[in-house]
């Protein structure tokens, strides 16, 4: 029995592997146990409470740390033993790609909860949501770009020349690609100073339409003519760009004339009839009337008023709705709308004419 228990594999002997296995048995049965009993009580405890948090927190330690306790139980047990050289830093490499997996996993995805969290708390927030998905995209990019370089680090290899060799590559595409990184940035003030976001109705030059969709080197705008314009970044925080989401009320400015023939107490009684009108319609607030001027064939009056409503169409029905009333009212009063006409007056003369004399 000895004999066999002293059997060399692999350059140990059966009584070592015999340990080495029984340690990892030991090691994924306590693994398996705090999963069945630990984790799921405090799953259970997590569904009681009103926070999102500590249901997150429970499923990256059961996605992340769980198989980093697996892996590490593998590995310990393997390093126990007495293996090749090559074989024990294949083995190390391996872990270490394995854990730092495992562990940048987990901070992208602590950074992406942190910002949606963030993002569910204002309004708007799917589409607030919509617009992150590019920052999330270069932090993560980022986060792993850096795991990379600790793995390149721990492997042994001089990182700082790498870092140095990154910074001069990077020196080089930003010189040749001024205009992406400038749309990159762009992206950033867009996310961080909002100038619009997703489904803002917006102006910008002579383009219109709604704000569909936000990525970090173009943002996309449904026109009122139903195509998808695109612009870059850049263009539109370098532009003067008109959000008429943010307008709390619209301001309306008209103005309607009438016949020189209308007598002079119909001209006095129009502001007041007008008014009388607008401040009938709900969600209007009426500002001014007068009678403005003396046209070339009409006698004009300029009316403003609010309406306070940011929506396109409730303005387009509170002002079909006013001119039909003052259609409606002038007509009932005898007050005629002026149109561009002339009055050509002519005079007829008899002629008299006086004979020569020779």
């Amino acid at each position: 029995m000895n004999n066999f228990m002293d059997t060399l594999v692999w350059g140990n002997t059966v009584m070592e592997l015999g340990k080495v296995l029984l340690l990892l048995a030991l090691s994924f049965l306590v693994i398996k146990i705090f999963q069945l009993y630990i984790l799921s009580r405090l799953r259970k405890w997590s569904a009681l409470t009103t926070t999102t948090w500590d249901d997150f927190l429970i499923k990256q330690v059961s996605d992340s740390a769980v198989p980093i306790l697996y892996i590490s139980a593998v590995y310990v047990a393997i390093t126990s033993l007495k293996l090749p050289e090559r074989v024990e830093q294949i083995a190390y490499i391996a872990y270490l790609v394995a854990f730092a997996y495992f562990v940048l996993r987990a901070i992208g995805a602590t950074f992406r909860r942190f910002v949606y969290t963030f993002l569910d708390t204002k309004d708007n927030s799917e589409a607030k949501r919509k617009q992150a998905s590019g920052l999330i995209t270069i932090v993560t990019t980022m986060i792993w770009v850096l795991g990379g370089i600790f793995i390149v680090d721990n492997l042994g290899y001089d990182a700082t020349t790498l870092i140095t060799g990154l910074g001069i590559g990077g020196i080089a595409i930003a010189l040749a690609a001024q205009a992406i990184l400038g749309d990159l940035f762009s992206y950033f003030v867009i996310f961080f100073d909002k100038p619009f976001e997703i489904g803002d109705f917006v102006v910008v030059d002579d383009k219109n339409g709604v704000i569909e969709a936000i990525g970090i080197k173009t943002t996309r705008i449904k026109t009122l003519s139903g195509e998808q314009l695109v612009c870059s970044n850049t263009d539109l925080t370098n532009s003067r760009l008109h959000n008429f989401k943010r307008m709390e009320r619209r301001r309306i400015v008209f103005s309607l004339g009438v016949t020189y023939q209308t007598t002079h107490e119909q001209l006095k009684a129009i502001p007041g009839i007008v008014r009388q009108i607008i401040e009938g319609q709900d969600a209007i607030q009426f500002d001014r009337g007068h009678f403005s001027s003396y046209g070339d064939f009409s006698l004009n009056f300029e009316f403003v008023y609010y309406v306070l409503s940011p929506d396109y169409g409730v303005y387009m029905d509170k002002q079909q709705a006013i001119y039909l009333d003052i259609f409606k009212a002038f007509e009932e009063r005898g007050i005629e709308f002026a149109y561009p006409t002339q009055m050509l007056f002519t005079q007829s003369t008899n002629a008299e004419v006086t004979p020569s004399k020779e």
